[in-house]
């Protein structure tokens, strides 16, 4: 039995049982099933009937190949008796396009990772890489035009819900000659564009986080005016607005509000990197926060926008599952849990992730199993909450095995 011998009902009904892994991978199976595939009938049903939930995305990283799994994100863990809990780690794909080099860097200027609506978004490399966005479930990508700058741009991936637009904000070094450009996804070429003068030369301190269609992240402005500011840009419109912030922070999307979030002796870990000529960023992690000390967490939510009113808690705790030295805030889950996961993984020692309660102040702790033996030395771990292997990503006319042929920026204009 073939494609051409079934009914369009029957397929239909076939396709909203397969999980979105298979349907992502199924296009390829005829015309006549991808087709099917992106007709927004089919999405709004698949989605209608589909059990699917919000999950953690990992993506980790040993000399420049990245492997991307995910596992099931926990809803109510506390309402279990273990004190850890496990789950399952499922692999995606193995991701290593063309050679191209992409190796995590402290450095916000050498290495950009961002994700949003399903995508993953990655550039790195010094002079040498190109930046790719990926499906993480299929491992189909699109490579973009070179970037050229003056030593390396700093650069964001946000996404449009209203026109469905993916778009990649690169930032001018603050310091250099140049312009900050924007890429619209499909669109493959930079175009200028233009920050507010006070504004226009800042230091990233952060890499970005996009909410319902705003991209936000921390920087600080040259005018010595704040120590801190954010910069939120509005992916539809392309518009520049700001708010001030008193100190160094994590930005966090807290139930679809902007929130900042920190450790009541954080440092800007970003200033440490540039006063001391490449210093070990992990090292000084690892060093100078004690493993026994008192988590005094701050969380401050961004109520009212124009009036940057903010709602702020504190929460302290103390337990011994608990490791700030080995941990990175991975996001909010919709019901409202932070989420840490350690920022390393090697197949000696198991991984972990936790769920901060915050009505509760109760920490559980949950075991990934599933990475496997392929890492056989300390790798880097960027973890992304609510998951969503959504349909409307798998684009095969801009997601594509193997990259058109492109027109580096460099070729035809300069910074």
């Amino acid at each position: 039995m073939n494609s051409h011998s079934l009914t369009n009902d029957l397929i239909l009904e076939i396709l909203l049982r397969l999980p979105a892994k298979s349907v992502a991978r199924f296009h390829c199976v005829s015309k006549r099933w991808a087709s099917m595939f992106v007709t927004p009938y089919f999405k709004d049903l698949f989605l209608a009937r589909s059990s699917a939930k919000p999950r953690l995305l990992f993506a980790i990283v040993q000399d420049g190949v990245w492997r991307f799994f995910s596992s099931t994100q926990l809803e109510n863990p506390y309402e279990k008796s273990s004190s850890t809990l496990v789950a399952a780690a499922e692999f995606y794909v193995r991701f290593s396009p063309d050679n191209l080099r992409i190796y995590p860097f402290y450095d916000l200027k050498y290495f950009s990772i961002g994700y949003a609506a399903g995508l993953i978004y990655l550039y790195g490399d010094r002079y040498e890489a190109k930046p790719v966005i990926c499906n993480p479930i299929t491992g189909r990508y699109a490579i973009l035009p070179k970037r050229y700058t003056y030593r390396k741009a700093y650069s964001f991936f946000g996404f449009d819900p209203i026109d469905k637009q993916y778009k990649v904000l690169s930032m001018v070094y603050p310091s250099g000659p140049g312009d900050s450009k924007i890429l619209t996804f499909g669109d493959m070429r930079w175009r200028k564009i233009q920050c507010p003068l006070r504004y226009d030369r800042h230091d990233i301190k952060s890499e970005g986080i996009c909410i319902n269609g705003v991209l936000y992240y921390l920087g600080s402005p040259n005018d010595k005016i704040s120590d801190y500011v954010i910069v939120c840009f509005d992916v539809r419109s392309e518009k520049f607005t700001f708010i001030d912030v008193e100190r160094f922070c994590r930005l966090i999307n807290y139930k679809g509000k902007l929130a900042v979030i920190y450790w009541e002796d954080d440092v800007d870990i970003y200033e440490l990197y540039y006063k001391v000529l490449y210093y070990d960023v992990d090292k000084y992690v690892e060093e100078n926060v004690e493993a026994d000390a008192i988590n005094e967490l701050r969380l401050w939510i961004l109520e009212d926008v124009e009036k940057q009113e903010w709602s702020k808690y504190a929460y302290t705790w103390t337990d011994d599952k608990f490791f700030r030295r080995l941990v990175s805030i991975a996001g909010v889950t919709a019901s409202g849990e932070i989420v840490f996961s350690m920022r390393k993984y090697t197949s000696k020692q198991p991984f972990y992730v936790f769920y901060f309660n915050l009505e509760r102040n109760t920490l559980q702790r949950v075991e990934i199993k599933g990475f496997g033996e392929a890492f056989k030395e300390n790798c880097r771990v960027c973890t992304f909450v609510n998951h969503a292997e959504d349909l409307n990503v798998n684009d095969l006319k801009q997601l594509k095995s193997v990259h058109p042929p492109l027109v580096d920026e460099s070729d035809s204009e300069s910074d």
